[in-house]
């Protein structure tokens, strides 16, 4: 989404072409039959052009996705984080701010919430959207991970993924969405997008995440292991999923 509990566009190939970080880079012919005395973990095999390509070995396949992914983005300093209660009380003679505050609190009940620091943040529903099917709702388990492969989309269709979600206690800032995926332990994808800040409300938000075209093709069907994140601004983790999936032929 790109999966956003996910699938990788068509566009990426899964990471199978040629010279685009996957592990498999093509070598002259006059190295073919040299080994790689920095590299013991690579192998030598030819590709379907006759060419002869470096493949990492599946020992080192598999350490790859273990490792955890550092996010270089630079941290924007917001300024100490304040109560709800506390906002409301600030600069009351700014008629510019004042108006902001009311459009970005809505109808939130000051006196209910205006205690807490910290916001809370509920995932209630995931679903993958696909035109002219049923939504696949996916159960969020209430400890640990989802067993098994959690959801199995067909090659060449289109989807999106659908979530509602819950804001209480205070206003939550730069909520986004992470996803990391794999197969056969070599990573294919990896998307952020964000979602936006909220203010606590008692009715669910809902969003919805750009349509997208799961791969087709030999190298595109098989299973996957993914990480979904939903984070903020201060890089508090509100869901966390490892889970595995399928793309197959059909559905």
């Amino acid at each position: 989404m790109s999966l956003a509990v996910g699938a990788v566009s068509s566009s990426k190939i899964m990471g199978f072409n040629e010279n685009t970080g996957d592990g498999k880079v093509g070598i002259p012919d006059s190295d073919a039959n040299k080994s790689d005395e920095n590299n013991p973990d690579q192998e030598i095999v030819p590709d379907t052009g006759g060419r002869v390509s470096r493949q990492m070995s599946e020992t080192s396949l598999y350490a790859t996705e273990d490792e955890d992914e550092e996010d270089t983005e630079t941290k924007i300093q917001l300024g100490p984080q304040c109560t709800l209660k506390e906002l409301s009380e600030k600069d009351k003679d700014d008629d510019s701010l004042r108006r902001w505050k009311e459009q970005l609190l809505g109808s939130v009940d000051v006196n209910s919430v205006g205690e807490t620091l910290d916001p809370e943040v509920k995932i209630l529903s995931l679903a993958i959207k696909s035109p002219g099917r049923d939504d696949i709702f996916l159960p969020i388990p209430e400890a640990g991970n989802p067993k098994g492969p959690w959801f199995t989309l067909k090659e060449g269709s289109r989807y999106s993924l659908k979530f509602t979600f819950q804001v209480n206690n205070n206003i939550v800032s730069g909520l986004k969405y992470k996803n990391t995926v794999w197969k056969t332990g070599l990573k294919v994808d990896s998307t952020k997008e964000m979602i936006g800040t909220f203010s606590p409300q008692a009715e669910p938000y809902t969003h919805e995440m750009p349509e997208e075209t799961t791969p087709s093709g030999l190298f595109a069907r098989g299973s996957y292991s993914a990480k979904t994140q939903f984070l903020d601004d201060d890089n508090r983790c509100y869901l966390e999923l490892n889970y595995t999936f399928e793309i197959k032929r059909d559905w």
